[in-house]
């Protein structure tokens, strides 16, 4: 893999970080559960770091590193869904949308480990991938539970006899 493309593949995270800075930032800001808030904020931190080493490593090669999240990927039309999806403020509705685009962050992360990255940069892409791993197994765990309460406090009475 020449440096060009290396650098194209990092410029790629670094698209799909931001997206994710900027998912996670509109779920907190829109999710009524104050926990949720924090663990979102924290989740936003961690992708602009996430963001920030990539950038450096871009620099690092000669590149210029992408600043922006993107415009027509399929991550940005997954955090532009979980905008819609606030506009109700269904708390399971922000977790659902938000575990699609943690979906995509992992595709992302998975495709650019299919290539040849030099050790140093591919270790760094895996621990990276983990974390959005982790983040993806969160999210649908906490999506699973507000799943789970909304389900059990709809039900509860409808089998009474009446």
């Amino acid at each position: 893999m020449n440096n060009d493309d290396v650098i194209s593949t990092l410029n790629d995270l670094i698209e799909t970080s931001k997206d994710g800075e900027d998912g996670f930032r509109s779920c907190a800001e829109n999710i009524s559960d104050q926990q949720l808030k924090s663990f979102f904020m924290d989740r936003a931190a961690s992708c602009g770091q996430a963001a920030s080493k990539l950038q450096e490593q871009v620099l690092a090669l000669g590149g210029k590193p992408e600043t922006s999240s993107s415009v027509s990927a399929g991550l940005h039309r997954r955090w532009v869904d979980i905008k819609s999806a606030v506009t109700g403020k269904n708390d399971e509705a922000i977790l659902n949308e938000c575990e699609r685009g943690e979906d995509v962050a992992v595709k992302s992360y998975r495709t650019a480990l299919e290539k040849e990255l030099p050790p140093a940069l591919r270790s760094m892409v895996e621990q990276q991938y983990q974390g959005a791993l982790r983040n993806h197994d969160q999210v649908k765990a906490l999506r699973d539970r507000a799943r789970t309460a909304k389900n059990l406090g709809g039900q509860s009475g409808t089998n009474t006899p009446g």
